[in-house]
């Protein structure tokens, strides 16, 4: 397609990475939202957890890898991303993370994971008005067990701190969100040999994906990018724009 060699294409790739994640992380500041939703979505690298070699047991970015992420309801903007492992540490990083780039208040709800509680009192020091979503499940359909998701059976609100308006608890964007990735990059598509080889180039395609995501994508509901929305940019960026972030 590129008339160029893989390992052009995936330097590239990387180099563009690393210059797309820095010019979010500076220039996703003082962020006007109001309501954030954050979830976690799973994916592997390498290989699948049971088939990691032995001598690779147990090091991060071998086997199961998540991916943390946080949407703002109203501008679809995604301040924030962090891979890491579902843990404690992990979640008070991005919750911290998140933090740092708001300029106000702001409501927020998650799943139920319960690593969140400690996070979000970490990071906002209960200057927050938060809520957990727990959705309760029931079996897939007896011939369908492998590729159809769970029944959704209802959904548990419960407000954690500060006063959260109950009619926008709610993870329905962020959750949106987790399609759109497993659609928009072939690294998490499941059950196919796409998954990334490597930890580094699995986070230089996220810093990418959500670059132009962000940046360079109209959105079908706002028509416009999520960055003009949020006022942080005031034109759709092209290819070209992005790739000139490159050093």
């Amino acid at each position: 397609m590129t008339n160029s060699s893989k390992d052009a294409v995936l330097k590239l790739v990387a180099d563009a990475g690393a210059a797309c994640l820095e010019y979010q992380r500076e220039h996703l500041r003082n962020l006007p939202c109001k309501r954030v939703q954050c979830d976690e979505i799973w994916s592997f690298v390498y290989a699948k957890a049971k088939n990691v070699p032995a001598e690779f047991q147990g090091q991060f970015g071998y086997g199961d890898v998540w991916t943390w992420t946080a949407i703002d309801a109203d501008t679809k903007l995604v301040p924030c991303w962090l891979v890491g492992t579902r843990g404690a540490e992990a979640a008070i990083t991005f919750m911290r993370d998140l933090a740092s780039k708001l300029a106000n208040r702001v409501q927020l709800t998650t799943d139920g994971h319960n690593v969140y509680l400690n996070a979000v009192d970490a990071a906002f020091d209960r200057e927050i008005d938060y809520a957990m979503l727990v959705k309760r499940y029931g079996s897939a359909p007896e011939t369908e067990v492998r590729y159809s998701p769970a029944i959704c059976l209802g959904c548990d609100k419960t407000e954690l701190r500060g006063r959260p308006d109950p009619k926008h608890i709610s993870t329905s964007y962020v959750e949106r969100q987790n399609l759109n990735m497993r659609m928009g990059m072939r690294r998490f598509t499941r059950l196919t040999n796409a998954f990334s080889k490597k930890l580094d180039n699995h986070r230089h395609a996220i810093s990418l994906f959500y670059m132009y995501y962000n940046f360079g994508r109209i959105h079908q509901t706002l028509r416009v990018t999520p960055a003009m929305a949020a006022g942080v940019s005031d034109h759709v960026w092209s290819m070209e724009e992005i790739a000139g972030l490159v050093p």
